[in-house]
């Protein structure tokens, strides 16, 4: 899709720190990170996002937990002692800045809740 950050960088046109890649999903680190570990996960087939899924995108979101679990699991905050945050966000009353369906892996600290 045009003028999409996150397509961009699937396709390699923009560079990001990718840790992880297959042929549904891509993941790289935040250039914001909210937490010492922050990656998003990303499909390569442009979504726009989650209220947009629908019964043909079941197999991009099971691939994007997967990775972001392989992620935390390489980033050593997976595991029962760890663990980490998965966000998604829609919409612009969720701050949601990139209109392409993306999953926030968190971790590296402890969370307060409810988030502030």
């Amino acid at each position: 899709m045009s003028d999409c950050l996150f397509c961009d960088i699937v396709s390699g046109d923009i560079p990001a720190d990718v840790v992880r890649s297959d042929e549904l999903t891509v993941a790289f680190r935040d250039v914001n990170p909210q937490a010492p570990v922050h990656v998003l996960v990303v499909p390569r087939r442009h979504i726009i996002n989650a209220s947009t899924v629908g019964d043909g995108e079941g197999g991009e979101l099971a691939a994007m937990l997967v990775v972001a679990k392989a992620v935390a699991d390489d980033e050593g905050i997976g595991g029962e002692d760890r663990g980490y945050r998965l966000v998604l966000n829609v919409g612009p009353d969720a701050l949601n800045s990139v209109d392409h369906l993306h999953l926030h892996l968190l971790g590296g600290r402890a969370f307060d809740w409810p988030p502030g």
